[in-house]
């Protein structure tokens, strides 16, 4: 084996999503993500389909995670466009094996990262539809890949992204265990950059003032896994590097929500620096991936953090827009005045749109809603394992009796999930439940389980049966950067809210049209942001989660409490951002204020003082 995993992945044949988890993936289908190839010209007309545009990430991109939406909601239409593109890549690979639109003879200077992707990209067509064509597809891209890295070594982002072809070696491997297979595994980590080695130059918190590979926030997120994909060569532990980068980037550049900072590269801890949309994706399939290899429950507990909060945070509630870089504290979204507080990113970064500074991130942001719907449920023999708390359905065989495992639950804005489990026949297996870290108590079935743990209900299945874990979510205060705090309850963070007065631009740009529903907006405060927390005492007001589950202006979930003003202050010309430090912390005037999860918000403040 290639990869040494202790649990494996269900297929979208097997798990569909339910409740408010169903209705944002058809927010998803209905909105940027399920209509890039009908108007965005990368997608629409791209190399890999015969056009004359992008030939490299971004239909792969797109397709990571438009596939298994498709397949998830059983949607036809969307079905037949994932195969229209699938069948034209497949029918553009030559006799040779290579894949990627490059002219004849421009191989030794195309960057090899577009074609790892892709190969990713087929094993999630192959997991959705079985269709036996892909494992010959991806055997002859690999073949001609392992004889083309004979006289050339990897460059640019290949470098710097080599283990993300391991999911394709990996899962060819298992079927045509071939010596080659598992020596281009060695060849791509000997060609790629060594994190290991790497992972000093993180120690440092101030933001980097120069772009590199080597800090590049994205190429982090994915390289969390990097040595646990390799594990099962080398016969380390697969979570041991994985623990250490982790570690060690939230100790010098994590924020307070939990994601790591980095307006392209690492940005040190402050709350106005930002982080891009496709590390919090890249990130989340990272930990999909950990928790896959590892059994390890802290990649599920950071993964769903990373859905729950950063997530929906910097993507429009209605998913037509996004940001490419989010703030932990974010009083307005608009172009930024000199000097920005980006070093690697532009201005107007922050504001919402179809692309805004760079398009990688509205092709690749669609992947995290679909992978995340296929991480809630895993297996091991005959042992399932319920790994991500949302509504979910699973139906599988075991031990020759079909079976159905139904999740109710407004998990995360609830604390109560109802598991329901129907049994074809009598049937024994393990069902574990994996209770997060950050309840402060839980009950399964009227017995007490242990945050952080799984929690496994081993008995004889027959009929339908049901059992319901209700879990204690502690509300507190965290603390964070430069003697400031935030507020968590379970696996949601609360901001302070700030009203916003919304600015539509509807324009052209390199021949791309911004119109509405895509357009770009600015956000501007309407409302005051210069709070402080003054009190411990927390009122928790649970809502219906509404039709868009990450609404503004309904959340299903809102804690408040009485807070003070008091004199933050502006950095000098960044009238988009507020100082990382108060200038005085004496009260001005208190209120009660209701403070909604980070996820819902477009303005915010998350990170401030206590006094």
């Amino acid at each position: 084996m290639i990869t040494n995993s202790k649990y494996s992945r269900f297929t979208s044949k097997e798990i569909k999503p339910r409740g408010w988890l169903k209705r944002q993936l058809r927010i998803q289908a209905e909105s940027l993500s399920g209509n890039l190839d009908k108007m965005w010209p990368d997608i629409r007309d791209s190399k890999w389909i015969g056009g004359d545009k992008d030939g490299w990430e971004r239909v792969p991109y797109w397709l990571d995670g438009f596939i298994p939406l498709a397949y998830l909601l059983e949607d036809e239409d969307l079905i037949k466009r994932a195969q229209k593109y699938v069948e034209a890549i497949i029918a553009g690979q030559q006799p040779d094996g290579w894949i990627c639109p490059c002219s004849d003879g421009s191989h030794m200077w195309y960057d090899m990262w577009a074609m790892f992707l892709l190969c990713k990209v087929l094993v999630v067509y192959y997991e959705c539809t079985g269709d036996d064509r892909i494992e010959e597809v991806i055997y002859k891209v690999l073949k001609q890949y392992s004889v083309h890295s004979r006289n050339v070594t990897l460059f640019f982002w290949g470098h710097a992204r080599w283990f993300e072809c391991l999911i394709a070696v990996d899962w060819l491997y298992r079927r045509r265990p071939e010596k080659w297979i598992e020596e281009l595994a060695v060849t791509l980590s000997a060609y790629g950059y060594n994190y290991k080695s790497l992972i000093k130059n993180f120690q440092d918190t101030e933001k980097q003032e120069f772009w590199s590979y080597r800090t590049h926030i994205v190429n982090l997120a994915m390289a969390y896994k990097s040595e646990a994909l390799m594990s099962g060569i080398t016969g380390e532990d697969p979570d041991e590097f994985a623990q250490e980068m982790y570690e060690t980037l939230m100790k010098y550049h994590g924020s307070a929500v939990g994601y790591i900072a980095g307006d392209e590269c690492l940005a040190g801890k402050s709350p106005i620096q930002a982080t891009e949309l496709c590390s919090i994706v890249e990130a989340m399939f990272s930990f999909e991936k950990l928790f896959e290899i590892t059994g390890n429950t802290q990649w599920a507990d950071r993964l769903e953090i990373h859905a729950y909060n950063a997530l929906p945070a910097t993507i429009s509630e209605d998913m037509w827009t996004h940001q490419y870089l989010q703030q932990v504290n974010q009083i307005a979204c608009t172009k930024q005045e000199a000097p920005v507080c980006y070093t690697t990113c532009a201005p107007d970064s922050n504001c919402f749109g179809l692309e805004p500074n760079f398009g990688c991130c509205t092709a690749n942001f669609n992947q995290g809603w679909p992978k995340f719907a296929l991480s809630t449920f895993y297996y091991r023999d005959s042992e399932i394992i319920s790994a991500v708390l949302a509504p979910s359905q699973l139906t599988c065989i075991i031990n020759d009796s079909n079976v159905k495992i139904t999740v109710d639950t407004d998990y995360p804005f609830k604390s109560i999930v109802k598991y329901t489990v129907e049994c074809e026949k009598p049937t024994v297996f393990d069902l574990g439940v994996r209770i997060p870290s950050f309840a402060k108590s839980a009950v399964v079935d009227g017995e007490k389980a242990c945050p952080g743990e799984i929690y496994k209900l081993h008995r004889t299945w027959e009929g339908t049966s049901s059992f319901v874990v209700n879990m204690e979510f502690e509300v507190k205060l965290n603390e964070s950067v430069n003697d400031m705090v935030c507020l968590q309850r379970g696996p949601l963070y609360y901001s302070v809210p700030i009203k916003e007065k919304k600015i539509m631009h509807e324009y052209e740009k390199n021949g791309v049209e911004r119109k509405f529903p895509y357009c770009d907006y600015e956000f501007l405060p309407e409302s005051d942001w210069n709070y402080a927390f003054t009190s411990e005492e927390f009122t928790v007001k649970e809502n219906d989660v509404p039709e868009h589950p990450f609404s503004r202006s309904q959340p299903p979930v809102t804690i408040e409490t009485v807070m003070a003003k008091i004199d933050w202050g502006l950095l000098p010309g960044q009238t988009g951002v507020c100082n990382e430090q108060p200038a005085g912390r004496e009260k001005l005037s208190e209120e009660k204020v209701k403070l909604q999860p980070y996820g819902c918000t477009n303005l915010r403040m998350t990170v401030m003082p206590k006094v």
